[in-house]
């Protein structure tokens, strides 16, 4: 089948193609790109996303001015480059997109690149200027730091003064980072008898780190090719079909491993690249960077230092060349800049290690209901499935089976009520969402899936048996996607747990496919072109068993707690051009047992008890301030103002650990190895066990459970 539409595509193709030799306004393009190669890929795009992807959307103008935003963006999302006349000149060309993909003719990339290398050039140059002049580091100034609030400047003179603000922030900001050093090295230094640097001496040191750090950006700069300028044109315009609809340049297997997997070896995190920033996507379990625990997804890496060395700046930096620094050999430390969402700039520093396996499989513990009695605790990480395996017929690995194991020991413990962790949980296996389901409901439909034919099929539970039957809490946040949004969606449906966590959860609730573009080239285009890349394209659409979709709004849980990350704009509904949600049919379910739960009761009660608990307070506090601290995007650029955020920033960190510490101490947890100890590798492992404890959404889960 898949076989018959992909030729009936290449005729579809075929039959109005005859790659047109036209003359535009700047048609010589130089050597460094194949332009036969170029149009037939905007051609071919332009034929297969309205064909092949789940929305009704075709090639218009209305998709042309969703593509020459996203192009804009990732030109000069900062808006350091780009003056308004530029924005201007380029916006005259956004209305023939779609039609100049259907005649094989592209414009834009050529002129952007020209435009964009000119300016970088110009700005260069200012800036050499600037850091060979003084700043006036206690002027009272500020500069905003929301890409989305500025506008381009209107002249040269403008776009100097942007940079002269943003340039005296690197340098005091570089030199905040060299006092609290030599502050944290003072007793080395003492010991070593080393002198600690005057005031003077600090600020020519930031000084100087700064402008080595831009000649390196400017550098990277230069080094963009025309052909980066088409490939991310070309993702720009199957990004205006939907966020996860991506055009993959032509990759070796270090790129296609960044795309589809996404897994960096060494710090275990997944990123994308976005606005020309490197954005985290989500933390790999069992790695060194959830181990670690303080990178998070919705944080954005700025820049990049191997152990001690100077950090390189990655804004603007291309996904393979920022995995490349990342990347290094197990044991060796990689420190991160990142800023946080509430805008907020920590350090970070992570040991590079390989992914302990076993952290990755489900986990499950025993814990005491505050009320009395024995409460399970199964943690699934990620629905994972070995279809190698699974295909060779062999027993393979899952986290269906592994959940029942778990669930299967703990009822041997006697345990009255159970918790399933979905938090941070990204996805997976379908079949596994679907068969774990059925551990906790007799046989029935679990989630219905729409394709872009509009057919739709049932995926169903046909095991009658169930694991447990008890009471059930499922916790999500709003970093729980795709496969644990179905999970919960369903247990939610059928009234068969209480779902508890943030507002939402992540709402990614479509499917992917990816095409390789060579295998659909027109019938006798007998040119043979270098790779084409390949098109990743969404092809379905989950929908719940009550007829919604999980797309866009995820799954809203039954109580809500307080959140660190309530404020953050974090989900499928802040992306651009992500589908809507909609609604089907209905299927026909049995609701699970004959008392439906007292969901505003249970509510009402959680809600009191959140006021009273010192953990969840804590979270809500910050999070409210985190909150104000995100729409206060204007940033002081005087030395003591950016000292002062500096110290709020860390007090709030600080004010969490210290809550945590002091259960711990309550707790009667150590401290700690004592120096020159030999690692404990089993209570390494066990570490899990006692964070659970002082969770306080665990805490007010075992309360929920204890009112079912």
């Amino acid at each position: 089948m898949k076989n018959i539409f992909r030729t009936c595509l290449a005729l579809l193709l075929f039959s109005s193609f005859l790659l047109p030799t036209v003359s535009v306004a700047n048609s010589a393009v130089p050597a460094e790109v194949d332009s036969s190669r170029n149009k037939l890929i905007g051609y071919m795009l332009s034929k297969q996303l309205p064909v092949m992807h789940f929305s009704d959307k075709v090639m218009n103008d209305d998709l042309a001015f969703a593509a020459f935003d996203l192009y804009l963006k990732q030109l000069d999302f900062q808006k350091r480059f780009l003056l308004q006349s530029d924005v201007d000149q380029l916006s005259v060309l956004a209305p023939a997109i779609d039609n100049n993909l259907l005649k094989g003719v592209i414009v834009l990339p050529d002129v952007g690149y020209e435009m964009l290398a000119a300016r970088i050039e110009e700005v260069e140059k200012t800036t050499k200027k600037l850091l060979a002049a003084s700043f006036d580091y206690m002027r009272d100034e500020s500069y905003e730091t929301d890409p989305d609030k500025l506008k381009y400047a209107v002249s040269l003179a403008d776009l100097s003064e942007r940079w002269r603000k943003i340039l005296k922030g690197q340098i005091i900001s570089r030199y905040l980072d060299l006092v609290e050093e030599q502050e944290g090295d003072t007793e080395k230094k003492a010991q070593e008898k080393i002198e600690k640097k005057s005031d003077k001496e600090l600020w020519g040191e930031a000084e100087e780190k700064v402008a080595k750090r831009n000649k390196n950006f400017f550098n990277r700069m230069h080094q963009e090719t025309r052909q980066d300028h088409y490939d991310r044109y070309f993702n720009a315009v199957t990004r205006a079909f939907d966020p996860h609809t991506n055009y993959m340049p032509p990759a070796n297997k270090e790129d296609f491993d960044i795309h589809m997997r996404g897994s960096l070896e060494g710090i275990g995190a997944l990123l994308r690249e976005e606005d020309g920033y490197i954005k985290v996507v989500s933390i790999i379990p069992g790695s060194a960077s959830a181990r670690q625990g303080r990178l998070q997804a919705e944080d954005i890496i700025l820049e990049v230092g191997q152990g001690a060395k100077e950090p390189v700046e990655i804004t603007d930096m291309r996904l393979r060349e920022a995995v490349r620094l990342i990347r290094g050999p197990k044991g060796s430390e990689v420190r991160l800049t990142v800023k946080k969402p509430d805008a907020t700039k920590v350090i970070i520093a992570i040991q590079r290690d390989v992914v302990q396996i076993e952290e990755t499989f489900v986990k499950s513990t025993l814990l005491e209901s505050p009320g009395g009695g024995k409460i399970g605790y199964v943690m699934i990480p990620s629905f994972y499935r070995d279809f190698e395996k699974t295909r060779n017929g062999s027993d393979a690995r899952n986290s269906t089976e592994d959940t029942r194991k778990a669930i299967e020991e703990l009822k041997k413990k006697g345990i009255k009520g159970l918790i399933l962790d979905l938090r941070n949980n990204g996805g997976g296996s379908l079949m596994d969402a679907v068969d774990t389901t059925g551990l906790f409901v007799e046989s029935g439909p679990v989630v219905q899936v729409k394709n872009s034919y509009g057919n739709q099929r049932v995926l169903s539970d046909d095991d009658s048996s169930i694991t447990w039957d008890g009471p059930l809490l499922v916790l999500v946040n709003q970093f729980s996607a795709s496969a644990s949004e179905i999970l919960a969606a369903a247990l939610q449906d059928y009234s068969r747990a209480v779902i508890v966590g943030g507002a939402h959860t992540h709402g990614k609730g479509t499917v992917q496919t990816l095409i390789d573009m060579n295998e659909n080239i027109p019938l006798l285009h007998l040119k043979k072109y270098e790779d084409l890349g390949a098109l990743k394209v969404t092809i379905q659409k989950f929908y719940r068993v009550n007829g919604g979709s999980t797309q866009y709004k995820g799954v809203e849980p039954d109580i809500v707690l307080p959140s660190l990350f309530q404020h953050l704009e974090s989900g499928e509904q802040y992306l651009d051009n992500s589908l809507p949600w909609d609604q089907v049919d209905p299927v026909p379910f049995k609701k699970y047992g004959s008392t439906p739960i007292d969901l505003d009761a249970l509510s009402k009660k959680s809600a009191k008890r959140v006021k009273q608990d010192e953990g969840l307070q804590v979270i809500a506090d910050e999070a409210a301030k985190a909150s104000e601290r995100s729409k206060k995007t204007t940033m002081s650029l005087k030395l003591s103002d950016m000292k002062e955020k500096r110290q709020e920033a860390k007090a709030a960190r600080d004010k969490i650990g210290a809550h945590y510490l002091k259960y711990r101490e309550e707790q009667g947890a150590g401290h700690g190895e004592e120096p020159g100890a030999v690692p404990d590798k089993e209570k390494d492992a066990n570490k899990w066990k006692e964070e659970i404890k002082e969770d306080p959404y665990i805490n007010e889960s075992l309360h929920i459970l204890g009112g079912l």
